[in-house]
């Protein structure tokens, strides 16, 4: 069971890093995961949200009762119908074994890690609030890295993490970034990027996990 950070991670991936550093492989670790959901209805929308994971989940925010009821609003507001208090959106985390894939990727300077969040995050889907919010989560643990290789998760993760949003969703967008720090560059190729668009009620979700 390795620690993760939106949020999980495994041990085959050992072999996948040790493909791209050249180094031998060991058995990696994950650190810090940081899974959150916003909720954008068109309008004020009772909303109950679900989360099936394969792992065991450490944190979450509001407390996870079976699940979450809220009251969502179009700019993102949630009140939690539990407690009735306001929230931005919903956090979780958690253990698992899931299996990431480093074979497509980017290898970027650490001192250019904002730029390429900014760009890239926005090139997928997410907007300035979104994606600041993961940047500064998430930079503080990438920029002071000679390199770091990134990588965005599709079925790796949303297999294991499987979301349930009702009523469901006319767009969904589900951003996990599998990360390792380096020390040296390395050669990878970049994926293609399928450019999202937000139409109706639309969840959007990001989280991480750091590689090691």
């Amino acid at each position: 069971m390795k620690k993760l950070a939106l949020f999980l991670l495994a041990g085959a991936i050992a072999a996948s890093l040790a493909g791209c550093t050249g180094q031998d492989a060991e058995e990696p670790e994950a650190f810090d995961a940081k899974p959150v959901i916003y909720l954008y209805p068109e309008t004020q929308t009772d909303v109950t949200v679900t989360l099936d994971y394969a792992g065991a989940l450490t944190t979450t925010y509001p407390a996870y009762q079976n699940g979450w009821e809220v009251t969502a609003y179009p700019d993102g507001t949630l009140i939690n119908r539990a407690d009735g208090k306001e929230y931005s959106y919903l956090f979780w985390e958690g253990e698992s074994t899931a299996e990431y894939d480093l074979s497509e990727g980017w290898c970027v300077p650490g001192d250019e890690t904002a730029e390429f969040l900014q760009e890239t995050l926005a090139e997928i889907g997410l907007t300035p609030r979104e994606y600041n919010e993961f940047i500064v989560y998430w930079l503080p643990r990438m920029e002071d890295n000679p390199y770091n290789l990134i990588t965005f998760q599709r079925e790796a993760y949303t297999a294991s993490a499987k979301l349930t949003v009702t009523p469901a969703p006319d767009s969904l967008l589900r951003v996990f970034m599998a990360w390792t720090p380096l020390d040296a560059p390395v050669e990878i190729d970049p994926p293609e990027i399928e450019p999202f668009a937000r139409e109706g009620f639309t969840v959007v979700e990001w989280g991480g996990a750091m590689v090691r």
